[in-house]
């Protein structure tokens, strides 16, 4: 295979940068070992940030996400809920602390307006009655799926090539250039190699490993952050708690949800990151003195992301090192095709694009400017399903075709949905189930999967997408995705549902001993 510019990594920035080369009409593709935001992209909290989150710790940061999050709310309209954010105080937080906020905002040019206790409690009934401060800023509520589903499907309707399931084995090099990634498809065992003139490693916490293969260096920490998802929305704004960074100090709402974060481990091992008890005790101890609601809601899951954070000095606090992000063109290494991108946050993202296509197309002699700042990202009609609650059980049964029946009751998620999703992939693809979740609402309910996830593999079954044991393997990969984020949150109504859904699958189907 070639290509002029191979992107390794399908995150939010790996995708961001694709539909920017796409849009400049440079001949790119995108691969993924998993599939779109298989990382950090896909273990945040979704907030597109005012910047006020970073007004004291990293004032820089802070404007750049004022900046962005302007912007991105100008061009995916369609992938953002415009909340508003709050951050408060309650008794015995430093008061200090909350008299510098307002300034250090100035100072960053991040706006913020002090609100009384009284009207914070009027925009927010489930706010803890001791708020002693309140300010409102300009946060909101992104879908990550959506956006990175989004720029791959445009970036692939201006000749962009996307292929996922792609892990890289390393690099074939000719002196100071590399002429070739070697890759292998995780589903077939097939290998190959893919040629280029330029390589950008955008795998975020994984880049350290990739430039390795490239013989670069990069010093990196990586950071895991848990958080656990709530049954039911409890807030209509974003809601900080206004004191330095900490465990359960942010409440996210997205769709019919509210997403509670986040706390900060040091991890080594990234292929094996969950949420542990004792994160998701802290998050809600340390949460329902903000919202006492959270210790008494029901949650449906738990999930990490690892934060990439690059080393450039001695701190030895995670939640106090730089949120920008780390653009690397590895010259001084004797690499001349050769970029990595990572570090920054969702807010950033097509920033961080921005500037890595600006040095590829520098180094290709490419004149042509950036568009995404200008230019709309379309709603396409594939990603539609990546959306919370297009229907209501009751506009379902109005609307509905007799044979267009739910394969998800939970997330109101009919046949005809997940057949569009089928439909989506290319003729020499293999879906998977899990990549049915992906594209959809599907397993994100109360349930977890537990009954969607057999209806869905029997439908695929049906449309001849599965052989033998390919479905029985599939759906046991994407219950065992879903079992991952159930286990710290096992207490009163979900762990009797997540009961019902072994005594389905192990005591009626027999899954386990499969």
């Amino acid at each position: 295979m070639q290509t002029q510019v191979l992107i390794i990594g399908a995150g939010a920035t790996g995708t961001g940068i694709f539909r920017d080369l796409a849009l400049r009409g440079v001949e790119c593709m995108l691969i993924e070992q998993r599939d779109v935001n298989a990382g950090a992209s896909g273990g945040n909290h979704g907030l597109l940030h005012s910047g006020a989150r970073y007004v004291t710790t990293d004032p820089h940061s802070a404007n750049e996400c004022k900046v962005e999050g302007d912007i991105i709310k100008e061009f995916a309209p369609h992938c953002i809920e415009n909340t508003g954010g709050l951050f408060v105080a309650v008794k015995g937080d430093d008061e200090a602390y909350v008299k510098q906020f307002p300034i250090n905002c100035e100072k960053a040019g991040v706006p913020c307006r002090e609100i009384s206790p009284e009207e914070a409690l009027k925009l927010e009934p489930n706010l803890n009655p001791d708020v002693i401060a309140a300010y409102e800023v300009e946060d909101a509520s992104i879908d990550p799926f959506k956006l990175s589903l989004e720029n791959v499907a445009d970036a692939e309707a201006h000749g962009g090539v996307y292929k996922r399931y792609m892990k890289l084995l390393g690099f074939s090099k000719d002196g100071d250039t590399i002429t070739g990634a070697r890759v292998v498809n995780t589903r077939t065992g097939k290998e190959s190699v893919i040629e280029a003139d330029q390589f950008i490693n955008a795998t975020g916490a994984w880049a350290a490993n990739v430039a390795e293969m490239a013989g670069a260096n990069i010093r990196m920490t990586y950071a895991k952050g848990s958080l656990l998802v709530t049954l039911s929305r409890l807030n209509h704004r974003v809601i900080n708690r206004l004191r330095p960074p900490g465990d359960g100090d942010i409440l996210v709402p997205g769709g019919t949800v509210s997403i509670l974060g986040t706390t900060s481990v040091r991890v080594e091992d990234l292929d094996n990151v969950a949420p542990s008890i004792e994160e998701i005790n802290r998050n809600i101890d340390q949460g329902a003195q903000m919202v006492p609601a959270l210790d008494t809601c029901r949650y449906v899951r738990a999930y990490a992301g690892v934060r990439p954070l690059v080393q450039l000095g001695e701190s030895s606090s995670d939640r106090a090192a730089s949120r920008g992000y780390a653009l690397i063109d590895h010259e001084s290494e004797s690499l001349d095709n050769f970029i990595t991108i990572t570090g920054g946050k969702l807010t950033t993202y097509r920033l961080m694009a921005e500037r890595c296509a600006d040095l590829v197309c520098n180094r290709l002699k490419v004149d042509a400017p950036c568009l995404t700042r200008g230019t709309v990202l379309p709603d396409y009609v594939q990603t539609e399903w990546a959306e919370p609650s297009i229907l209501t059980k009751r506009e379902w049964m109005r609307r509905h075709n007799s044979d267009d029946h739910l394969l998800c009751e939970c997330e109101i998620v009919p046949k005809s949905a997940v057949d569009a999703i089928l439909d989506s992939f290319g003729p020499d693809e293999k879906p998977r189930i899990q990549a049915v979740g992906l594209r959809s609402r599907v397993g994100k309910g109360s349930c977890q999967g537990a009954f969607c996830g057999a209806r869905i593999a029997a439908h695929m079954y049906d449309r001849d997408l599965f052989e033998g044991r390919d479905g029985v393997d599939s759906l046991r990969e994407f219950l065992s995705k879903r079992w991952k984020g159930q286990r710290p949150i096992l207490w009163d109504a979900q762990f009797n549902q997540a009961e019902l859904k072994e005594a389905l699958y192990f005591g009626l189907l027999n899954l386990e001993m499969d």
